[in-house]
């Protein structure tokens, strides 16, 4: 009987080694400010977790509040790629650019651990006058991003915005995080539905390019209302 013989692991490179250190500290991070809050959280706390020195926690980060911005950071580029992919696809009828915008949005505010995160990012923004200001630029960055994906889509819809895109995807954005900030135990949260209500609305009530809202809207077709649950 010949010998088993043990496939070699590979040996990380020094960028993959770093690379994976900071993902296992930053997912640590994650579920120790959902569990015991932002203040109830120390570096030490996220090292050990996550089976590192402090000197690695460091290494990859300055601070707690770095660790918080990188969360939100990953998950409001991670909204914009989404919403990006969905608008962005050629050669479908607007209908069914709605259609999956709702899959979408159906996921919204579902990751409680996220729910939990938001009202970490708003309490300590409000204590922390030099993480407000970096958690402003994040949030800033993220509506001007989004205001660019809600003006391609009027545009693919061949509609008008009732109003700038970005204000648009700034009041999109008010929404998901107040509705996250109110979430209650298990209960459903609507933060999805509610934002194709509205998005429909403004959508079907808005005119066609070089037009005042409303005007001659149903040239460019009936905007189906949201489907009743």
């Amino acid at each position: 009987m010949g010998m088993s013989q043990t496939t070699p692991r590979k040996r990380l490179s020094r960028e993959e080694s770093q690379a994976q250190t900071r993902t296992r500290l930053i997912d640590t991070a994650r579920q120790l400010f959902v569990t015991t809050g932002y203040g109830g959280t120390s570096i030490r706390d996220i090292a050990d977790g996550a089976g590192y020195s402090q000197g690695a926690f460091y290494s990859n980060f300055a601070s707690k509040e770095e660790v918080l911005l990188e969360l939100l950071r990953g998950h409001m580029a991670a909204e914009a790629a989404q919403l990006s992919k969905v608008i962005d696809s050629d050669g479908r009828a607007p209908e069914q650019i709605l259609s999956e915008l709702e899959s979408w949005a159906a996921t919204l505010n579902n990751d409680a651990d996220w729910c939990m995160l938001s009202i970490e990012l708003q309490l300590h923004a409000n204590r922390s006058p030099t993480f407000a200001l970096e958690y402003q630029t994040v949030w800033d960055a993220h509506r001007a991003g989004l205001g660019r994906v809600v003006g391609r889509l009027f545009a693919v819809l061949g509609r008008t915005p009732p109003a700038e895109p970005e204000e648009l995807a700034g009041a999109f954005m008010a929404l998901t995080h107040g509705l996250a900030l109110q979430r209650v135990g298990g209960r459903p949260d609507p933060s999805g539905r509610l934002i194709l209500v509205f998005l429909r609305g403004l959508i079907a009530s808005a005119g066609l390019p070089d037009t005042a809202p409303g005007a001659d809207a149903e040239q460019a077709g009936p905007i189906p209302p949201y489907p009743r649950g």
